[in-house]
């Protein structure tokens, strides 16, 4: 059938399954948009209040539901709108199709109005990135960044397709998506597939590893999450009888209740995880990259420890740390064929140490004044671990990965690698529409805050039951805990004193506003946001001074993680 360019994105959405999409219109994506009108009962158009909204949006979407999530926008301010959000999910392996139209094809390269070299931008954050200047090319090529999206280590892909182009008329066969081997492309950049890179031989050595190992740690990364691995995961650790940390990232692949788990790992880890890690001979790592935020210095990390990693992406093989034995692939086919070699095994006085650091060195706040922990532990009352959390970046995101106990996977969205300042309110917003049937709360800061909270109008637009909780300290507070401990106090722009009023912005916005101020006042607010119909912003007021702890210096070992009362017995 005949069909022209707009009708054909569209026709090519549905058969990936795309129910919703992300975006923001203008002139060189007009005719797309027509098409959607025309198209409204098959696919849901959420207009966010900006493009770096829509894709955060489109992040969330893919993150809570495991989905590709799919973003529009139009050239030149719109396609560059979209850039942040894109190097988000690159940073953090999360699929999402950001479609972009550039201006006709006569007027490509001529610095025409709105023109920008968007593909170009993007290179170095997008696994793929294609400009569709002729329309028989259109169908073949969103079907492929749809492929390259979802297979092998996910990520995003740009697809920039000329204004003519949608207007273009052709062929179109419709076809449906062919099945994925779950090993394909294991490198980031690559749009072909690749065989595994592990033998029997190689699955045979690392079971030996692992049933030689009499102090073994399992250290878990998001990697994991997109493998859909977590049921593999307990599984290797019921046989092991092993302690387990995760990355911030891999939170909820093992179930933050379980006395196995020893916390997070890293800069603000867990002491149980951070000096547990440091004392075992064998550290499984899978699905992840060892950050720097995670292994502190990397020469010093476990270097008295065999180190066995299991990952999809062989860039990433002895790429920050130097490993024992790695296996590349697909982490849930490979722990499904290495769980089967392997006898359950026990290590009762391996974890009795590990218990006795978790109990010599348990997380702790001040109970007797308002702090951002005590909003989370009680938040994790109240939602029984499981709502969707999706975070900014800073204190407020850290307190919650130390705080809020996560029991499944998909239910922690925020920015890990680039660190994104803005990114919650919209991840929270896709993160609702993808599962409406969640509890979905942002934490976040309110620095953080001011750099999006236009979303508000979003939220409020569609009626989203979306509860946004500022940790309102009136500084930007990781910022400010550096300037403590490592500028001489010297609080260089880090203030944020002035005459912003966020309940009244809240109510402005068209949503409901609380303050809390006390801890009695905690409880009835959080009860009265959750039985909320629409969006929610929580205003609390803490302490400018409140340090998240433990810490572990920027490039020291993270066995000299610390804490206040440490710092206070050095002083």
């Amino acid at each position: 059938m005949k069909l022209n360019g707009s009708e054909i994105i569209v026709q090519c959405l549905k058969e990936q399954g795309v129910d919703t999409v992300f975006g923001y219109p203008g002139g060189s994506i007009l005719n797309v948009y027509d098409a959607l009108y025309q198209h409204a009962g098959e696919i849901r158009h959420v207009l966010t209040s900006h493009e770096q909204g829509a894709a955060h949006a489109a992040d969330g979407y893919a993150r809570a539901s495991g989905k590709v999530g799919v973003c529009m926008a139009t050239s030149g301010p719109g396609a560059t709108n979209l850039v942040t959000g894109i190097a988000t999910a690159y940073m953090d392996s999360v699929p999402i199709v950001a479609i972009t139209c550039n201006v006709t094809l006569p007027l490509l390269g001529k610095d025409s109005f709105q023109e920008v070299d968007i593909a170009g931008i993007t290179m170095p954050i997008t696994k793929h990135g294609f400009i569709v200047k002729d329309v028989e090319q259109l169908a073949p090529t969103i079907r492929r960044a749809f492929r390259i999206a979802k297979t092998g280590r996910p990520g995003p892909v740009l697809v920039d397709i000329t204004k003519d182009v949608t207007a273009a008329v052709t062929e179109f066969v419709p076809a449906t998506p062919a099945e994925l081997s779950s090993r394909a492309m294991s490198r980031v950049n690559s749009s072909l597939p690749a065989e595994k890179k592990y033998t029997e031989a190689d699955l045979d050595e690392a079971a030996a590893m692992i049933q030689a190992a009499k102090r073994p740690f399992l250290y878990v990364g998001g990697g994991a999450v997109w493998a859909d691995a977590w049921k593999e995961v307990r599984a290797l650790d019921a046989l092991l009888d092993a302690p387990v940390c995760d990355t911030l990232m891999g939170k909820g692949v093992f179930d933050g209740s379980d006395p196995h788990y020893t916390g997070m790992i890293g800069m603000h880890g867990t002491k149980a995880s951070n000096f547990g890690l440091s004392q075992a001979d064998l550290v499984i790592a899978l699905g992840t990259r060892f950050s720097d935020r995670q292994i502190g210095n990397a020469k010093t990390f476990c270097k008295d420890a065999k180190i066995l990693q299991i990952d999809i992406d062989d860039a990433e093989i002895n790429k920050n740390v130097r490993v024992t034995k790695a296996l590349v692939g697909d982490l849930k086919e490979i722990l499904a064929a290495l769980n089967g070699k392997l006898r359950k095994t026990s290590h009762p006085e391996w974890l009795a140490k590990i218990q006795e650091l978790k109990k010599t060195y348990p997380l702790s706040y001040d109970r007797d004044r308002l702090t951002c922990p005590m909003v989370i532990e009680a938040l994790d009352k109240a939602t029984k671990g499981d709502a969707i959390i999706t975070t900014d970046v800073g204190q407020h995101q850290m307190w919650t990965a130390q705080y809020y106990t996560f029991h499944a996977p998909r239910h922690l969205l925020t920015s890990g690698g680039l660190g994104t300042m803005g990114y919650g309110l919209g991840a929270a917003i896709g993160a609702k529409i993808a599962e409406p049937d969640k509890t979905v709360v942002n934490i976040t800061g309110d620095g953080c805050f001011r750099m999006n909270l236009v979303e508000l109008a979003t939220a409020s637009r569609y009626n989203l039951h979306v509860i946004d909780i500022i940790v309102d300290n009136q500084v930007l507070g990781m910022v400010r805990q550096w300037q403590t401990l490592y500028y001489g106090k010297r609080y260089s722009q880090t203030i944020l004193t002035d005459k912003v009023d966020y309940c009244k912005v809240a109510e402005g916005m068209g949503c409901i506003a609380i303050r809390i101020q006390d801890p009695a006042d905690v409880e009835p607010a959080l009860q009265k946001a959750l039985a909320a119909d629409g969006p929610v912003v929580i205003d609390c007021c803490i302490a400018e001074d409140d340090k998240v702890f433990p810490m572990v210096s920027p490039g020291s070992d993270i066995a000299q993680a610390f804490d206040a009362e440490d710092l206070a017995k050095k002083q």
